[in-house]
């Protein structure tokens, strides 16, 4: 985990560690590979406008951006890739959403992309519900583990 993450997000860097280690096996799980190495970058809007059209091509700033790597010669096979996940969004957009904590909206941008990295895609309305459907499903079940 690198990066800055900001006091008012209301979780330490511990707690969204195991929570992201928590998504990769979920996600692991899912896509019937191995998570070998997945680095999680904190970020401001800045950077992250930067990051999302280096990745996609996109501009301005989203939520989380997610990059997956092949493994190198000799390394063992799995997923290995990095979430540049924005701290700074999290901290505006949990206010519009009600009942939900600043801490909450970073731990739901974490398991939205641990779940990109096992393969799955938002493109199609469909799609972005089923990812949403999962994606809340490990939230709950890693709040019940935690409380």
């Amino acid at each position: 985990m690198e990066g800055p993450l900001p006091r008012e997000l209301g979780v330490t860097r511990a707690r969204l560690a195991a929570a992201a280690r928590f998504f990769a096996a979920k996600s692991s799980a899912r896509a019937g590979a191995p998570f070998r190495e997945v680095t999680v970058v904190l970020q401001d809007d800045a950077f992250s406008a930067r990051v999302h059209l280096a990745v996609t091509g996109a501009p301005g700033a989203t939520d989380v951006v997610t990059q997956r790597y092949d493994p190198l010669p000799g390394e063992p096979g799995g997923v290995y890739g990095e979430l540049y996940v924005n701290a700074r969004r999290a901290l505006a957009a949990a206010p519009e959403r009600r009942g939900w904590s600043p801490a909450k909206e970073l731990l739901l941008y974490t398991a939205h992309g641990m779940d990109h990295l096992s393969g799955a895609d938002d493109a199609a309305p469909d799609e972005y519900r089923r990812m949403r459907r999962r994606e809340l499903a490990w939230l709950r079940e890693w709040s019940s583990r935690t409380a």
